[in-house]
């Protein structure tokens, strides 16, 4: 989104990765997008997911990703309050990225996990 809006300033990307690592990146933005691709959530349930996130960095993520249009909250008139998030038609079109992260995240995680059993081989055959 480079676009002006109230009370922002337009900023310059080079490449379209320098803007979407704006609306995205982090640690939590791309775990919290990844989240609601299952579905709607409450804030107790990105905590449950998310654990090391505190209260109020989760608060910031997601006032971030609804100001940049990724999510959408919605604000039921109950006691106590309900909020729950939801990824809008723009948020959706991170899938494909995601998609991609994951599937190599996955792929490294076998690499890394390939990698010290070999070490472990290789030590325990020194015994």
């Amino acid at each position: 989104m480079n676009e002006p809006t109230k009370n922002r300033v337009q900023k310059k990307y080079q490449v379209g990765v320098e803007a979407a690592l704006e609306v995205m990146g982090g640690k939590w933005k791309p775990l919290i997008i990844y989240h609601l691709m299952t579905g709607r959530k409450r804030s107790s349930e990105f905590r449950r997911l998310m654990p090391g996130i505190t209260q109020k960095m989760l608060t910031t993520q997601l006032r971030s990703l609804e100001k940049d249009e990724i999510v959408t909250r919605e604000v039921y008139n109950e006691i106590p309050p309900k909020v729950e998030y939801e990824l809008t038609q723009y948020g959706w079109g991170l899938k494909p990225a995601l998609d991609h992260l994951c599937y190599w995240g996955e792929n490294h995680l076998d690499k890394i996990h390939g990698d010290k059993s070999k070490v472990l081989e290789e030590i325990q055959g020194c015994d």
